[in-house]
């Protein structure tokens, strides 16, 4: 009789099916999936996820049996997550704002590979592809608007760069790591407080507690982190969450 758990993952089985017979290429299209387009990048965190559950015979139950360590917010990650199963939302994602294009995935017992994308191998690009990165340059880095032809002109070759460029050598690809690693605890579970302004549910570990009561970081105009294109960054300035919140407990009298 087999055991529940060598079942696999049935909500995987199809990216599980393709890390198994190495179709790359069908990963890549499951990431797209998520990234809403193909590229070079992106085609990088596949295979680099793809390494990484091969190397360490790996399969994701989205349980945090299976850590993610990126060190960046680019278009690499989407192809990390799909491929390894790890996200923000089941606590195996781990985000460390480096700015380097590089991913640790490791087992609970600390086992890990780490894989950076290899600056020489990656400046090449621009001379491999040179009508691609002119188009890149203009549409998206310059945020010039393109006509329709070009927007799909870009599309085209972001689509043939990514598939060819998986079947570039790894060694090459990536500068790899072996390591032994301290993997964090499992995700700790928070209760909810009711925010006393908004009414709103808020974990405990992020309200404001004051005279017995509990706001939420809006609604008390306290300051918080945000992660967007830049990376991590702390926000001071207000948010006004509805027309009738203008502030919160510490707001301005008028």
């Amino acid at each position: 009789m087999v055991k529940e758990k060598e079942k696999g993952n049935l909500v995987r089985a199809e990216i599980e099916r393709l890390i198994a017979v190495g179709d790359l290429k069908g990963l890549l299209y499951k990431a797209a999936e998520l990234h809403g387009h193909l590229c070079g990048h992106m085609a990088y965190g596949v295979k680099a996820g793809y390494i990484a559950m091969r190397e360490l015979c790996l399969k994701s139950q989205g349980m945090e049996e299976v850590i993610a360590i990126i060190e960046t917010n680019n278009c690499f990650s989407d192809g990390v997550q799909m491929v390894t199963g790890c996200s923000f939302g089941n606590n195996a994602l781990i985000y460390r704002d480096f700015g380097k294009t590089a991913v640790t995935v490791a087992k609970r017992d600390g086992t890990a590979i780490r894989m950076a994308l290899n600056p020489v191998f990656e400046d090449r690009r621009k001379d491999k592809y040179p009508e691609a990165y002119k188009l890149f340059d203009k549409i998206v880095a310059k945020r010039e608007k393109p006509t329709p032809e070009e927007h799909e002109r870009l599309m085209q070759l972001f689509a043939e760069l990514s598939i060819a460029e998986l079947e570039e050598p790894a060694d090459e690809m990536f500068i790899t790591k072996r390591l032994k690693i301290v993997v964090p605890e499992y995700a700790p579970m928070f209760d909810s407080v009711r925010c006393s302004i908004c009414d709103e549910n808020v974990m405990k570990s992020r309200a404001v507690a004051e005279n017995g009561q509990y706001f939420c970081f809006p609604c008390y105009n306290q300051g918080y982190y945000q992660m967007d294109g830049s990376g991590i960054s702390y926000e001071e300035e207000k948010i006004d969450q509805d027309e009738g919140i203008s502030g919160g407990a510490n707001a301005d009298e008028e």
